[in-house]
């Protein structure tokens, strides 16, 4: 069974478990892989904490991850790309796989940029937070890629995009994020990642030319490879949502 800690924030994990069900080859209910959700939403906010303006997250993280473990899931699934800062001491809390979403980004990366031929420099969207922590240059510089950030400029407006998209007002969003892609793809990066798990849902539907890489659905797809190891998953081939 995949746990799934949830809640950072509510709505980006109702992303991940559409995109779940989407990347699972399933031709009835019982094909589909048995998930139990810990939505725990009071987990403090995860960037703050990593630039020291908030309490610490890591002990509701640990208590989300004993309810998930108690209520008999074998593997674990984080998404929000933040957490991730303290993936190393979660895993050293429990026997159960957490599943890592900077590596099944960076294998999403391998598969788009072999079948392109393109380059390996890397934009980043992503919290204050997780920028600071150094999680995605340290993770992908393991497989060859170069991560960019927005200048400070664009990381304000990143900021504020994702502070929007939690606020309900992901409309206001758009517009903030898809300058910095065109800022990133202008600056010479051959994929953008959207490395938080607000930034997919105001960016649907906005990347015609494919650059942009959506950490939530490389987290899925590694779940379902994770959890059903007889079927892989090619990304070319998934239902996009509307």
């Amino acid at each position: 069974m995949l746990g799934v800690l949830g809640g950072m924030g509510p709505m980006a994990t109702v992303d991940f478990l559409a995109k779940l069900v989407r990347a699972t080859p399933a031709g009835r209910d019982q094909d589909h892989i048995p998930t139990l959700v810990c939505s725990a939403v009071d987990i403090p906010d995860r960037a703050d904490a990593i630039l020291g303006t908030g309490p610490d997250p890591l002990p509701a993280l640990r208590a989300a991850l004993a309810r998930l473990e108690a209520g008999g899931a074998t593997r674990i699934a984080i998404p929000c790309n933040t957490a991730h800062h303290w993936h190393a001491a979660l895993q050293a809390a429990t026997a159960l796989p957490i599943l890592h979403i900077v590596d099944a980004v960076a294998e999403t990366l391998a598969e788009s940029l072999t079948r392109t031929g393109t380059g390996g420099r890397i934009g980043l969207l992503a919290t204050d937070g997780t920028l600071r922590s150094g999680l995605y240059p340290e993770r992908l510089a393991r497989h060859g890629f170069a991560c960019r950030a927005p200048d400070e400029a664009g990381q304000a407006a990143v900021t504020s995009a994702i502070r929007l998209v939690k606020a309900h007002r992901v409309a206001e969003a758009t517009p903030l994020l898809e300058a910095q892609v065109r800022a990133l793809a202008e600056a010479g990066c051959d994929r953008v990642v959207m490395a938080c798990t607000e930034i997919p849902l105001a960016l649907a539907g906005s990347d015609p030319s494919g650059l942009l890489v959506d950490a939530t659905e490389a987290l899925a797809r590694a779940c379902v490879a994770a959890c059903r190891p007889d079927c892989r998953v090619d990304a070319a081939a998934l239902p996009r949502a509307a």
